[in-house]
């Protein structure tokens, strides 16, 4: 699988300027479990090689994870498939003394 080029700031604010301003931003984490986290700090930095990027950090506090993901979110993010529940199976009635 090929890896995903990278968002740039201006393709995050692009994106961003089309939501609800007052709406929270949560993380979406780990694909394979996915979780929900708070934003809590945007921080400018440097990588490995010199080269200027943007973090974007969970908060330290307890409550810093929300919990599962929405699954509508992974199914957007791609990370599951959409699922639809099984139908429902009639019960058959049990009676006493195996009749």
């Amino acid at each position: 699988m090929e890896p995903q080029p990278e968002i740039t700031v201006g393709e995050l604010i692009d994106r961003l300027s089309a939501c609800d301003r007052d709406a929270p931003v949560r993380l979406a984490i780990n694909p394979f479990f996915p979780m929900a986290h708070r934003v809590a700090d945007v921080v400018a930095g440097r990588d490995e090689a010199g080269r200027p990027v943007v973090f974007i950090a969970e908060g330290r506090d307890e409550d810093g994870q929300l919990g599962h993901l929405p699954p509508d979110v992974a199914v957007a993010l791609t990370w599951q498939e959409p699922t639809v529940a099984p139908p429902r199976r009639r019960r058959s009635v049990r009676r006493r003394g195996g009749e």
